[in-house]
């Protein structure tokens, strides 16, 4: 299941540098699959989506800092629990229940981003 930041944002940045897969984003910034992992050119994500990796995409969020759901693994093969979680001071980073995966699914898509 991936996690998602809720509107009790205080857009303090600590989750920020916290994901080893870049999937965290500040509100109103463009983001790109190719941020932090190893992908570029046309990708085919493990969910199907089709992107050009190296392509910006529009911000899932414009007031405060989001979580893009087809980068976040929940920190699987990284570390033991998500680490925006750990660090966030308002405890607004939440399991998405609308995105829900399996741990095989998250480290597929750990896999899928840092070859």
């Amino acid at each position: 299941m991936a996690i998602k930041i809720t509107d009790e944002c205080i857009n303090c940045g600590a989750c920020e540098p916290e994901c080893p897969n870049n999937a965290i984003y500040e509100g109103a910034m463009e983001w790109r699959f190719s941020d932090g992992t190893e992908l570029s050119g046309n990708i085919v994500t493990p969910g199907g989506k089709e992107y050009n990796a190296d392509e910006a995409q529009e911000p899932v969020d414009y007031d405060v800092y989001y979580i893009v759901t087809d980068k976040c693994t929940e920190c699987a093969g990284f570390h033991e629990e998500p680490q925006c979680a750990e660090v966030c001071p308002v405890d607004c980073c939440v399991p998405d229940e609308d995105n829900v995966e399996s741990e095989e699914q998250l480290l597929s898509k750990k896999d899928f981003m840092h070859l």
